[in-house]
């Protein structure tokens, strides 16, 4: 199996005040291609911050970061922005959908910008929808969606372009549990169909145990982690 992510000594410290804090202390991480992994960690251990450096998303990160293939330090601005379009799929928290468009639009538009033609953007689109059950509702905009229902649009946005790799930070944090167990159930499988990999952060045991893998970041550093039969 190759590595869609390969991470290498990754550190990441920020100054408050006159300290200097520590968050990443040197993290080593795979993800094999078609691999889900969970990064698990409570609120505030960096998780965060570890997608957004694996995300191409913020500098100031020393360490290595492969993704598919290519080693993403030795690339300028503009080569990690071409990096980051063409491998990368991002789900939050919060959906970010862009409000004036409906929910085929907001898959479309990400496709039109990495160059896919009209017609074959849409059809993608519907596919995508259709396939997290959001058939009958490709021309709603998101303030007519619920809340499971927009996260379900952020999926379908995040795996339009058939990213290598899909970065999900607590893609079901602002669900309730029913749902957030649905719109996950969901994204594993779409993930899965698609062929992709994930790496998913999250304080939630219980959904992490539904991954391929599970890493706990903890004081900085990632160790496999073990979820106990009755937390599944």
């Amino acid at each position: 199996m190759n590595d869609v992510l390969k991470v290498s000594s990754l550190k990441r410290s920020f100054k408050q005040g006159g300290a200097v804090i520590d968050v990443l202390r040197g993290v080593d991480l795979t993800v094999g291609e078609g691999e889900i992994v969970a990064l698990l960690g409570p609120s505030g251990s960096g998780k965060s911050t570890m997608l957004q450096a694996v995300g191409l998303l913020e500098g100031g990160f020393e360490g290595q970061i492969r993704i598919a293939g290519e080693e993403a330090v030795q690339l300028d601005d503009a080569g990690r922005t071409r990096l980051r379009r063409e491998a990368l799929g991002f789900v939050y928290q919060f959906h970010h959908l862009l409000p004036d468009f409906d929910a085929v639009e907001n898959v479309v538009l990400p496709q039109l910008i990495h160059g896919a033609a009209p017609r074959a953007a849409r059809d993608r689109a519907e596919s995508l929808l259709s396939a997290l059950g959001l058939g009958h509702r490709l021309t709603h905009k998101p303030s007519q969606l619920s809340g499971g229902e927009q996260q379900r649009v952020a999926v379908a946005r995040a795996l339009a372009n058939r990213p290598a790799l899909v970065l999900a930070d607590e893609p079901t944090g602002n669900l309730d549990e029913r749902t957030a167990d649905v719109v996950l159930a969901e994204f594993l499988a779409l993930v899965r169909g698609e062929g992709s990999s994930a790496l998913v952060a999250t304080h939630n045991e219980r959904l992490a145990a539904k991954m391929d893998r599970i890493v706990r970041l903890h004081d900085g550093r990632l160790a496999e982690a073990v979820i106990p039969d009755s937390v599944r």
